[in-house]
């Protein structure tokens, strides 16, 4: 028996070609066992024998376990087989007389074949030391590389994985977010999901000050090479904060959880930009440490601008013309510092502290502004205007969770956060002559928003398929402007504004009191349902220091309920259906009465006592996997009442002013399609659509101050990316966004492409890459308009987006994998995203995700033999690309077998990561597990190499994955057993059981 098991686990951890005919068509004498899709026959033999050592060419050193298959040289069939010991050293027994060709093989070398004769008079044939040559592709160290699909459909969000991504690098997050299904960035920065740009965004599983006064400022302020993936959650929770109208991103930048050194130097350099990022991370026995930043500089950025303002009646037109050249400086980045520590099996603690800085600058040289009363020109002014915007935000981390048991769980998260912002401008008014400076305007806002947070969270599973969580969390912000206005003569000192409505100081403090109850419930048969209902007390206090003006806001509660069911159908397709409630309160973006008037024709000031939005979303999801494609198709219905929206008014001086108020009702009603194909080892393409028709309308009685509109909105986009061999590699993208309906007008579409190409070297520890962007066009045109009953506006601005850049990437050090089981780190998250799950029961629903059965082991190695292939019969070594998203259930790889699926239950991915340990026989293996929701993917260890673990799947105490290697897939269940897990497989009657220990 223990003979038989070692021999199962070495077909199962490498290139077996034992018996095996490379026409496939022929079968042997004697009776054949089937290991995995693997035949091995036992074949009648006589009393000869051949016997060697198998040694590397270069080095003269034994090669273990290589492959030896002896042949048949007329017929080219496989009569007989064996494989190398630990030594290199081989022997075959009772080989009948006869002539043969014995066949030598291993993965990284060239097969090798010698002919022999075996004669009753010459029995015993030694081959004595037997070298064979690596191949160009051989490796110096194997590593399993599972790299995941550009884009992924978990059970409650859609991933893209943006550090697959090279045309990334040297960008910002609106860059990356361009590129994920469901969003669209426009090219300042503003993104919408599903049409809104009432979303919640989340940094790490975390708010941040940065995105509470604007999002677009925010993600200018994270580089792209810091993102490891960004998740987008259109369903949330009633776990999740009720903030978002129309759901939730979360962005998650890069971390390191493996133990020992290493740091990485990443550089580049363009037409429009030049960025630098230094990232070292260290690692030892239970504590961890991580350090590095990334910032970004952006110069020569050339653009201009036309504007045309028209009021009145035809007889009594007045037009406003405005034109501009305009140049844009920039300074970003964001640097962290993190730690984490096991205390004990039961107790975890982690801290971080990050910091970003913003500094941008904003120059028109000159802004022209002319005024015509039909068309008689009325006034000319010229003027330079000079506009900064800086940010600093800070944001410190500290929790601790303590496991009762697998999925039990108590946590407190806390965070501090505060980001200070200086918003300033400058207008210096030339002289009727236009040679000199006449007058000097300038206004300067500082302002913070800061917030402490404290949240706790309970987990307690209810038997195998039921799930209970619950807690609370307290918020505290605290938001001041303190804005001035000051004019000046000439270049004489500047004087400050009486007016309180020019400079004050406005105070706001927003209090949060939550509590949620969760509950899911998944069924055998493949149903799952996640309920759950949340309740927010908010408490407002707003003044201004310098006046008596009064602003009353009154407290509010809600009640956010949601309800997601799921149901698995067969092949592991999807359907899912979902309803939740959300509010959307208005950030200081809305809320500061600063006034804004760089420009003067028009202005900007806030409302502080706007109203939160209350937003009811419905959604219906199809997804769908065969072969290498995937495809998710899904359909929504939004609607949102005291909807915040941008209104332009002509104020009494003429000057076009926005605000915002709560006008009455926005409705939303679309879909999107997203697929993902892998057209061979190389060549992988992905694109969508989202298209919605949207219907704003703010019910006013006032004919002057009525608006509605209507329209359909879409984007497109489409990546591509194709291994080129040797280390180079080229990826596509592009992307195009409709005009966007608003309230009051139209803002004008663009289109974005990119084309990089990389090489990789010195092991893939370097790389350097070439980008070009809107490389087609040296300019972009985009045009908006605005209307009402008192006035229209259209607006055209023009870009130089065309940018050419070289990236230099270089990592030093090393690091391995870290056979302690890390936990998954939890922060206040106001959502508690985590990757792939909502509290450990997950819907039976979910596809899993990971490399494809038949994919090979390594980056480089080749696939072995196929059943009837003999060995030295295998495919060219070539790189493997990134699998893609393989199906939920688990396929056999025996002929005539059904796929196995294991039953919808709860999870148990905290007990399953981690290294674990066993043996079969004399043969020692070991399985390195991560467990993401219903999803387990790893590799299995061996004398061999490592090979990949495909169709991971996890149901309560129990779990099952495929064994991959060189097209040949083996199927495990397994059992979860405190400690220990217990690995079964069937192979034609034959059980196979290998007890396993977690390492420690």
């Amino acid at each position: 028996m223990n003979k038989y098991l070692s021999s199962l686990v070495l077909a199962c951890c490498c290139q077996v070609a034992l018996a095996q005919s490379p026409s496939g068509g022929a079968s042997l004498t004697g009776s054949a066992h089937s290991a995995g899709g693997v035949a091995v026959a036992a074949v009648q033999r006589a009393g000869g024998s051949i016997s060697g050592a198998v040694v590397d060419a270069a080095t003269q050193q034994p090669v273990p376990y290589a492959t030896i298959a002896l042949v048949n040289p007329a017929t080219s069939k496989p009569v007989d087989g064996t494989m190398a010991d630990e030594k290199g050293k081989f022997s075959l027994e009772k080989v009948a007389s006869g002539a043969y060709r014995v066949a030598i093989s291993f993965i990284g070398y060239e097969t090798k074949t010698i002919d022999i004769e075996v004669t009753d008079s010459k029995s015993a044939v030694d081959l004595g030391k037997i070298s064979i040559k690596a191949t160009a592709q051989a490796l110096k160290e194997v590593t399993v590389e599972g790299q995941r699909a550009m884009i992924e459909e978990k059970v409650d969000r859609t991933v893209y994985n943006a550090e697959n991504d090279e045309s990334n690098r040297g960008g910002d997050a609106a860059d990356v977010l361009r590129k994920v299904p469901m969003l669209s960035v426009d090219l300042d920065g503003n993104v919408s999901m599903r049409g809104s740009q009432n979303i919640k965004v989340l940094i790490n599983n975390r708010p941040s000050t940065i995105t509470a006064g604007s999002v677009a400022d925010a993600l200018k302020q994270i580089p792209a090479d810091m993102i490891k993936s960004v998740e987008v959650i259109t369903s949330p929770s009633a776990k999740y904060d009720a903030e978002g109208s129309a759901g939730i991103i979360n962005i998650v930048t890069k971390k390191n959880t493996l133990k020992g050194g290493t740091l990485n130097i990443d550089t580049g350099v363009g037409l429009r930009g030049s960025n630098l990022g230094l990232n070292g991370s260290y690692r030892v026995g239970k504590m961890g440490f991580s350090l590095g930043g990334f910032g970004r500089l952006g110069y020569n950025t050339p653009g201009s601008f036309e504007n045309v303002q028209t009021t009145g009646s035809d007889a009594e037109q007045s037009t406003i013309l405005q034109q501009a050249d305009t140049r844009n400086n920039m300074m970003f980045g964001r640097y962290t510092f993190g730690w984490d520590y096991d205390i004990n099996e039961k107790n975890y603690l982690n801290a971080s502290v990050q910091y970003g800085a913003r500094n941008w600058q904003s120059n028109q040289d000159p802004l022209l502004t002319q005024l015509y009363q039909g068309s008689s020109l009325v006034s000319r002014t010229l003027r330079d205007v000079e506009t900064t915007d800086n940010s600093g935000t800070v944001d410190v981390n500290l929790n601790y969770t303590h496991t009762f048991k697998p999925q039990q769980e108590f946590s407190i998260l806390t965070q501090f956060s505060r980001n200070n912002r200086t918003n300033n401008f400058l207008n210096e008014i030339f002289n009727s002559e236009e040679t000199s400076i006449d007058t000097r305007l300038k206004n300067i806002n500082e302002s913070f928003n800061q917030e402490s947070t404290i949240q706790l969270d309970y987990t307690n599973p209810i038997g195998k398929n039921q799930m209970l969580e619950f807690g609370g969390k307290q918020i505290m912000r605290q938001v001041t402007s303190d804005y001035e206005t000051l004019t000046a003569e000439g270049t004489g000192p500047f004087t400050k504004e009486a007016s309180t409505n020019l400079s004050n100081v406005f105070n706001y403090d927003q209090n949060v009191s939550a509590g949620y109850l969760s509950y899911t419930l998944t069924t055998a048969n493949n149903y799952s349902m996640k309920a759950g209902a949340r309740y927010e007390y908010t408490t407002i206090n707003a003044d201004f220091e310098n006046s008596e003006e009064a602003v009353n806001i009154p407290s509010y509660g809600v009640l956010v309920p949601s309800i997601n069911l799921s149901k698995r159908l067969k092949d592991g397709n999807t359907v899912k259906l979902a309803y939740n409630r959300r509010i959307q309160r208005p950030s200081l973006e809305f809320l500061n009465p600063n006034v804004q008037n760089a420009n003067p024709a028009v202005r900007t000031v806030g409302n502080p006592e706007l109203d939160p939005e209350y937003t009811n979303n419905y959604e219906l999801s199809y997804s769908t996997y065969f072969k290498t494609t995937s495809l998710n198709f899904s359909t929504f219905v939004r609607t949102t009442n005291n909807s915040i929206q941008a209104v332009r008014e002509r104020a009494e001086d003429g000057v076009l002013e926005t605000s915002y108020f709560n006008i009455g009702q926005e409705e939303a009603y679309g879909g999107s399609v997203f697929g993902s194909i892998n057209l061979s080892n190389k060549l992988t393409l992905n694109g969508g659509t989202d298209i919605y028709y949207a219907v704003l309308n703010n019910n006013v009685d006032d004919a002057e101050q009525q608006a509605s509109n209507s329209g359909l909105v879409y984007n497109i986009r489409a990546m591509g990316n194709y291994n080129l061999g040797q280390g180079w590699g080229i990826q596509g993208f592009g992307f195009y966004r409709g005009r966007q309906v608003q309230l009051q007008g139209r803002q004008g579409g663009f289109g974005i492409y990119s084309l990089n190409l990389k090489k990789e070297f010195n092991e893939r520890r370097g790389s350097i890459g070439f980008g070009a962007e809107n490389f087609l066009s040296p300019t972009m045109k985009m045009k908006s308009e605005l209307n009402s009953p008192a006035f229209s506006q259209t607006s055209t601005n023009v870009m130089h987006n065309m940018n050419f850049k070289v990236n230099f990437s270089y990592r030093i050090g090393k690091m391995t994998a870290d056979a302690t089981p890390r936990r998954r780190k939890k922060s206040v998250n106001n959502d508690d995203l985590k990757g792939g799950g909502e509290g450990g029961v997950q819907d039976a629903g979910g596809a899993t995700q990971g490399a494809l059965p038949g994919a090979a082991a390594t980056g480089a190695a080749t696939q072995g033999a196929r059943p009837g292939q003999a060995a030295g019969q295998q495919p060219a070594q070539a790189p493997v690309t990134a699998p893609s998203t393989a199906q939920a259930t688990s396929t056999n790889g025996i002929a005539g077998q059904p796929a196995q699926t294991l039953p919808a239950d709860s999870t148990q991915q905290g007990s399953l990561t981690g290294r674990w340990k066993g043996a079969v026989g004399d043969r020692e293996i070991t399985l390195d597990l991560v467990a993401d929701s219903t999803a387990l993917t790893g590799s299995m260890q061996t004398p061999m190499g490592q090979m990949p673990l495909t169709g991971g799947m996890i149901a309560g105490d129990a779990f099952s994955f495929t064994l991959s290697f060189g097209g040949n897939s083996i199927p495990y269940k397994g059992k979860i057993e405190g400690d220990n897990i217990t690995l079964k497989a069937d192979f034609q009657g034959q059980p196979v059981e290998i007890k396993m220990e977690r390492v420690k």
